[in-house]
């Protein structure tokens, strides 16, 4: 079969076996779902959407498509110290995608639930003229009163990020065509960084031991830090030169014209993925540590201050931010 399924051939033949094992979901045979209750814990609930030609290019594989949309809510979840549950899917099917297009969608999320163990237990799919559209609702557990919250962070903490920041801007350009990086190998890599996420789902326990905020990485290092010190009242500093690179993002910056214009792209580009977190002193080397027991690198790059917003040093000097990061509109 080439074509598209009607509705109930494909959950039936496409999506109910991404519920085998999760009794909430009834086989998908219902409308509806039941979350039991866990004592001692509360469900934590977010959602992102992802659309064709604004968060992956229309000639992305659909497997790829499928994994980035599971992990940017992935990332969400980390950012909260949940621990992954399971999740509703909404997905509006342009005519592109028929049969094989979307066994390889839903064979991207059957891998992903495998690798990051939770279930698919319900949602909707529909069909339009296009763009591809796809949402999740993403469930996970945290123990009772113990979600890392925006608001949290308090003047003298650590600010800290995970992984390398710049690459999910640069992988975009490589994605793209754009030849702005020299190396085809190192642009391949940035590549498959925009279009493959890496949620940062091990750092959840000791987010909730040793931070006292936290956000996910996705419009841009500097705008979501900015949302962490607006939401609890601080301001935040950011010193550009202790970002941490990938190799091939310091090689990009190496060889800017204006170094200090080009480490700004890197910390607003967005597509990141990565936890910028607040910590106090006495706990940040905790929070080191267990990071580093988890196989995720963490990175001090500034501290929260009295006032309010976030300021960017470069070369020991204040610089302006014309745009802090992706805005939705």
């Amino acid at each position: 079969m080439s074509g598209p399924p009607d509705e109930f051939e494909w959950i039936a033949r496409g999506l109910a076996p991404l519920a085998e094992g999760a009794p909430e979901a009834f086989g998908l045979l219902d409308d509806a779902a039941a979350i039991p209750s866990r004592p001692g814990y509360d469900l934590i609930v977010s959602k992102d959407a992802i659309v064709e030609g604004v968060h992956f290019l229309a000639d992305d594989p659909p497997d790829l498509v499928a994994h980035k949309l599971l992990r940017v809510n992935l990332s969400d979840l980390a950012a909260k110290g949940a621990t992954p549950y399971g999740y509703f899917l909404a997905v509006a099917w342009p005519p592109s995608y028929g049969w094989p297009e979307r066994q390889a969608f839903a064979r991207g999320l059957a891998e992903d639930q495998a690798r990051f163990g939770l279930k698919l237990f319900g949602g909707d799919t529909v069909a339009t003229p296009g763009p591809l559209t796809a949402s999740l609702t993403i469930l996970g557990w945290t123990p009772a009163g113990r979600m890392v919250r925006r608001a949290g962070a308090r003047p003298g903490d650590v600010i800290l990020v995970s992984g390398t920041i710049g690459d999910g801007f640069l992988g975009l350009l490589s994605a793209k065509g754009l030849r702005v990086i020299k190396s085809y190998k190192d642009a391949d890599w940035l590549a498959d960084r925009y279009r493959l996420p890496q949620p940062r789902s091990g750092l959840a326990e000791a987010l909730r031991n040793h931070a006292n905020a936290a956000a996910d990485i996705s419009d841009g290092l500097i705008a979501d830090a900015g949302k962490v010190a607006n939401a609890s009242g601080v301001g935040f500093e950011i010193d550009l030169d202790r970002l941490p690179l990938s190799a091939p993002a310091a090689a990009w910056l190496a060889e800017a014209a204006d170094p200090v214009a080009a480490g700004i792209e890197l910390a607003t580009g967005g597509d990141d993925y990565e936890i910028v977190c607040a910590a106090a002193p006495e706990n940040a080397a905790a929070l080191l540590a267990a990071a580093a027991a988890a196989g995720i690198a963490l990175a001090p790059i500034g501290r929260a201050s009295e006032g309010s917003g976030v300021r960017v040093i470069a070369n020991g000097a204040e610089v302006e931010i014309a745009r802090a990061g992706y805005v939705h509109r």
